[in-house]
């Protein structure tokens, strides 16, 4: 099965949120006077693409693109954005579900992350409330997101996406993955997830560690990728925020994606009356920082 991501992109008007701007069901986060990132808080999306708030385009400072959205590959990527496979059996990736014994399958088990409510929205902060449904738009999980830009030198800017989920059942309810589900090979994505764009393959490493195949399912402090944009624009990102359990599932060959996996080998639960908090930072660079520099220039900005 599939569709035009063109198509299944189009953002519909939000019937004149106060206070949006840029494209209609668009927020936007500004450093310094610059634009720095779109936040997309009502995609009209084909249920099978994952519906939810994502961040895209996300740019460094200078301008340069550092995310993709609805590509060819994997329609359902979405930039920077919160997404699990498996949320007590229903899909809030998109894509086809990978079922045990069976692999990748369609079904009709596609669900929503739904903006709820705004609680705050400047220039440099977005905080909101969201709901986790499944197909028939029960609540899951509700959530209170808050995103924040800031400056960290003359090159670089830094988010902070922070979210707390809470069950919306009555009972515990259970993140899964594919590799959680049987897919073997370090397929444990869900969670933060970030799509890059790059002009060929990116580069890919934590402190102790280099390349796709040693950094995936790693529990690294920080990770960096560093690309380059089509048409020119080197950048680096570093991302932080690993929760207990949490992994980091990285895929650089096939396409280049980050993501702090909630279930990467085994399920996650938010347990009924103890929220799940969640505090991801990405710093954004221009040029490619040389490794060794991470950890001072993260000092610097988190002491």
């Amino acid at each position: 099965m599939t569709a035009d991501p063109r198509a299944a992109g189009a953002v519909r008007p939000d019937g004149g949120v106060p206070g949006a701007v840029g494209e209609p069901g668009e927020e936007r986060l500004v450093v310094a006077g610059v634009e720095v990132a779109r936040y997309v808080v009502r995609p009209d999306l084909d249920p099978r693409h994952g519906p939810r708030p994502y961040l895209h385009p996300v740019r460094t400072r200078a301008g340069t693109p550092v995310t993709d959205a609805l590509p060819a590959d994997h329609v359902w990527h979405l930039g920077a954005s919160l997404a699990v496979q498996d949320v007590d059996g229903a899909n809030l990736w998109g894509g086809r579900t990978y079922v045990r014994g069976t692999g990748y399958t369609w079904r009709d088990d596609h669900g929503v992350i739904a903006h709820t409510g705004w609680r705050e929205r400047t220039a440099d902060r977005l905080d909101h409330d969201l709901e986790w449904r499944d197909t028939a738009g029960r609540p899951l999980l509700r959530e209170h997101r808050r995103l924040t830009a800031a400056p960290a030198g003359d090159d670089a800017w830094w988010l902070e996406l922070s979210s707390t989920l809470t069950s919306a059942t009555g009972a515990d309810v259970h993140l899964g993955s594919p590799a959680t589900n049987g897919r073997p090979g370090g397929a444990g994505y869900g969670g933060f997830f970030w799509r890059a764009v790059t002009d060929g393959e990116p580069l890919v490493c934590t402190g102790e560690a280099t390349g796709e195949e040693a950094v995936n399912g790693s529990a690294a402090p920080w990770l960096a990728l560093a690309g380059s944009a089509p048409g020119g624009g080197a950048y680096t990102l570093v991302l932080t925020g690993l929760g207990p359990g949490d992994r980091w599932f990285v895929r650089t060959a096939m396409y280049p994606g980050v993501c702090v996996a909630y279930a990467f080998d085994r399920p996650a639960v938010v347990a009924v009356g103890t929220p799940r908090r969640n505090r991801h930072r990405v710093l954004v660079v221009d040029g490619h920082l040389d490794p060794v520099a991470v950890p001072a220039r993260l000092a610097e900005l988190f002491p």
